[in-house]
């Protein structure tokens, strides 16, 4: 079979395509014929060894795929080869095969792509835990969701939207916020381009309390940190929520008197540790994700799609910030 191995420390230039042999399962595991392969942040920040987990090299990138089940492994008995299945894996799914836990397998319904099935979990599962789980979303409450057009962000504004909230969504183009508006956002916002000093971030903060209005937002989603944090905390409402998603413009420094002011929660959401914390709490809200896709209230927004060959060119689109929604590699 082949692969994207990450051989060495470095960006996307550094992958290579090998051949390895075809993976055997152990018990409770399966082995995944990978159909598609999800493109996300952690995959920029995995091969520079820059995120929470180091996987031994070589290692293929990838956390989140979809595929049909090729072998079952002893105890294995919720699964069968043949079912289409979709999972996230941390790594190792830029693969034409992987061996996969069954445990984090779900079955998918024969109406959902595969394409489609994986540019799901990882966004919609990190989005839905943060406003359910983390942010306690009510309908009426404003939502402000920062970075709106990508991965999770689209994914934040569409629950958010299918959870009654009021979502204002907040870009760094137009096109993208018109792409939040199509996909539920009630207002939009563009903001410019970073760093900023501290005029530039005074005028940040009160672009984002113009959007959001005088009480400000009960929810911020910030899914871009860096100088925007701050501005955003900013707009915060009394006895609201920030939630800290992550920081592809940077690890932000908040002054902490802003949430004594505010009275707010600034709330860390860390998916991947809740799943495994929690797994009957994923379990739940998996299969409410399930049905709200079969509602057809969430979808994920492919907006590009590459061969397993230019896997390393989906990476280094997708860590220029380029992308609308998802990135999706598929192999044939």
């Amino acid at each position: 079979m082949k692969a994207l191995l990450s051989v060495a420390v470095g960006g996307p230039d550094t992958l290579v395509i090998q051949d390895l042999p075809s993976p055997e399962p152990g018990p409770g595991a399966v082995v995944v014929s990978v159909k598609a392969c999800g493109v996300n942040y952690p995959d920029v920040l995995i091969i520079e060894d820059k995120y929470q987990f180091k996987p031994p090299r070589p290692f293929s990138p990838g956390g989140e795929i979809s595929g049909m089940v090729k072998a079952v492994g002893e105890g294995v008995t919720h699964l069968k080869v043949g079912d289409r299945v979709l999972g996230n894996t941390g790594s190792g799914g830029m693969a034409e095969e992987i061996v996969v836990d069954a445990a984090r397998l779900t079955p998918i319904p024969p109406s959902m792509p595969f394409d489609e099935a994986a540019a799901f979990m990882m966004t919609y599962g990190t989005s839905y835990y943060a406003l359910k789980d983390r942010g306690h979303l009510k309908a009426g409450q404003s939502l402000l969701v920062l970075g709106a057009a990508g991965g999770v962000g689209l994914a934040a504004v569409e629950l958010g939207a299918a959870m009654g909230a009021k979502v204002i969504a907040a870009a760094s183009s137009q096109e993208k916020v018109d792409l939040a508006l199509a996909h539920g956002a009630a207002s939009g916002v563009v903001y410019p381009t970073g760093p900023f000093d501290r005029d530039g971030q005074k005028a940040l903060a009160d672009l984002f309390k113009g959007a959001c209005g005088a009480t400000g937002a009960d929810i911020v989603y910030d899914a871009v940190g860096g100088d925007y944090a701050e501005a955003a905390l900013r707009t915060t409402a009394w006895e609201g929520r920030f939630l800290v998603i992550g920081f592809p413009a940077g690890i932000p420094r908040i002054p902490l008197n802003l949430a004594l002011l505010k009275g707010c929660d600034i709330v860390g959401v860390f998916w991947g540790a809740a799943v495994a914390r929690d797994p009957a709490g994923h379990k739940r809200n998996v299969g409410e994700l399930m049905d709200l896709y079969a509602a057809g209230k969430i979808r994920p927004h492919v907006s590009e799609r590459f061969p397993l060959e230019r896997a390393g060119e989906a990476i280094a689109h997708l860590a220029a910030r380029k992308a609308l929604g998802k990135v999706v590699v598929t192999i044939d």
